[in-house]
């Protein structure tokens, strides 16, 4: 990477970590450092929710999977506009009215402390682990370039977010995820673009979305009832719906950032924008992936992406047998660029015969691909039975850094790691609020000063800090990031909604049924993650399904017990 690169990138990360600090330095009480002093405008409140879901797992893993496994990764989001128009129905004037800092002060009010506490410690337990990931994400781009240590590359990204949100809270991140999302905004577009114009002479933009098309890319939406399947249209529109719901309604770091706004008009504002604006967001980065898989049909992409365990395996005893494998998949490639060259003329004079005999011979080199790498890859755990196989992280990575033009890289690598920062820095302020208030103020500490909370909530922040970057040291053997952080939040979201919508809807409902059904829910849902193989989903319906239904049962028994 060049000087200029390293320029850009180093230049907007301190400049991000010294504006945040600066700008909030004066934050002086508990209100401006959860909420801002309820201040905040629509539009920040939309980028805000925006920054803190797009973190780096998004700019990193989601191109990588939709170069492995195509575009339907993106109905995962169907459920996400359905889901902002009934939270702003329902969940923003309740939580303005009662003036919350936490969603789960509503949940005491509405029933009792105990429900109030198991929806605080799920929150905690599963988004401190969530914020582990946001933080390995950009470690993994420092590390790849300076050959660095990924556990040095970790401390490095997690230290810059305590920093600025510890000393400015809410406010701080509201700020910082301004220029952040610009910076995302105008990296990503430069990427795609950039990806277009590499393209080969004898290739146009035409021909790369046929080529994807005929590689089965193009696979946004599938509207089999499998339940076998991750990612159809069901499980999007209805498990998608739920999840965010979940998310969006009862996640204290999404709920914090629209009980900052000005006023429930400013919140709903935000909450809907966000509901129009996400799903063509993802779908342009999806098609970036998509792109990038075309870019390297026609330029030889490396055998494996991750180049530490490749330089690791070229330095080893199997040196000679890998680089063997390297020339073999040269070949192979070499040949399906003239195949694909040839089903695209084929398509121009609509010769469906010669068509489909191309695209037979295309998948029989692409499965011959597949065996090589599936050498590589055995190659690669003998010399380091530790290493990951798993180099979908490192696709998109591999491609900015050795094919975007000097200065492009640096943007593009700043937006990725911003990208982390903005989500990372909502997390650690979430945690640290539900912490202090739900936590500390109400169990441990009732009535000491606001210069008291504010400390303790600046100490909850380093603290979390510190646990989520002892977590990300361990994220590297979970696979695939993007799915791997919603799998984990699909572990407890339906539980908490189940919780949320009972308190919202089902008013003869009390307390004690409410939190026994949550706590049979949260048993039957990890029981489904361990041993069945239900997508994760649907976990979120069915851990909220269990919570309504059990808790009117459990209440209609309630009562008659008493009556009697």
């Amino acid at each position: 990477m060049s000087i200029v690169d390293w320029i850009l990138m180093c230049s907007f990360l301190v400049f991000v970590t010294a504006f945040g600090s600066w700008k909030t330095r004066k934050t002086r009480d508990i209100d401006g450092f959860i909420r801002a002093n309820r201040s905040t405008p629509w539009y920040v409140v939309t980028l805000s929710i925006m920054a803190t879901q797009a973190s780096a797992i998004t700019f990193i893993s989601t191109p990588g999977q939709a170069y492995i496994d195509g575009m339907r990764f993106v109905q995962f989001y169907l459920g996400l506009p359905i889901a902002m128009v009934i939270l702003s129905i329902t969940a923003v004037p309740i939580y303005h009215r009662l003036n919350v800092y936490t969603a789960y002060e509503y949940l005491e009010k509405r029933f009792d402390l105990k429900n109030r506490v198991l929806g605080s410690v799920l929150f905690l337990t599963q988004r401190g682990l969530a914020a582990g990931f946001t933080i390995f994400a950009p470690a993994l781009i420092l590390s790849v370039l300076l050959n660095l240590n990924i556990n040095i590359a970790v401390f490095t990204i997690g230290g810059l977010v305590i920093i600025y949100t510890s000393i400015g809270g809410s406010n701080a991140v509201n700020k910082t995820h301004i220029l952040q999302m610009i910076i995302i905004t105008t990296g990503m577009v430069t990427a795609f673009f950039t990806i277009i114009t590499l393209l080969p002479t004898d290739i146009s933009f035409k021909d790369a979305a046929l080529v994807a098309g005929k590689m089965g890319k193009f696979n946004a939406i599938d509207f089999s009832f499998d339940l076998s399947n991750r990612y159809t249209f069901w499980s999007g529109i209805i498990g998608g719906t739920f999840l965010m719901l979940s998310y969006f309604g009862t996640d204290q770091s999404q709920v914090q950032r629209y009980l900052g706004g000005s006023s429930i008009t400013q919140s709903r504002m935000g909450l809907l924008t966000n509901g129009i604006v996400k799903i063509p967001m993802q779908f342009f980065i999806l098609f970036t992936g998509v792109m990038v898989f075309v870019f390297f049909l026609f330029v030889t992409p490396p055998l494996f992406f991750n180049p530490v365990q490749v330089n690791y395996v070229k330095s080893g005893t199997y040196s000679e047998q890998y680089e063997n494998l390297e020339k073999k998949y040269v070949n192979l490639n070499n040949e399906k660029q003239l195949h694909i060259r040839q089903m695209l003329i084929s398509i121009d004079e609509k010769k469906e015969s010669q068509i489909k005999s191309f695209e037979n011979k295309i998948d029989e080199l692409t499965k011959e691909e597949k065996e090589v790498r599936n050498e590589a890859i055995s190659l690669i755990k003998k010399t380091n039975p530790g290493a990951d196989e798993n180099d979908t992280n490192y696709i998109f990575l591999s491609f900015v850094i050795n094919y975007l033009p000097i200065g492009l890289i640096g943007l593009v690598l700043a937006a990725i790691i911003s990208a982390s920062m903005s989500s990372t820095s909502a997390e650690l302020n979430a945690l640290a609020s539900t912490t202090v208030i739900d936590i500390y103020k109400r169990l441990i500490k009732k009535n000491a000063s606001e210069a008291h909370y504010l400390k303790i909530s600046k100490i909850a922040t380093v603290l979390w800090g510190i646990y989520a970057i002892n977590f990300a040291l361990f994220a590297n053997s979970l696979g695939t990031l993007i799915e791997a952080v919603n799998i984990l939040g699909s572990l407890v979201y339906g539980t908490i909604l189940g919780i949320f919508l009972v308190a919202f809807y089902l008013k003869r409902i009390q307390g004690t049924p409410t939190f026994i059904a949550a706590l049979i829910a949260e048993t039957i849902v990890l029981y489904c993650f361990i041993f069945t193989k239900i997508p994760f989903l649907w976990f979120n319906l069915i851990g909220c399904l269990i919570v309504i239904i059990l808790s009117s049962v459990l209440n209609v028994v309630r009562t008659a017990r008493l009556k009697n």
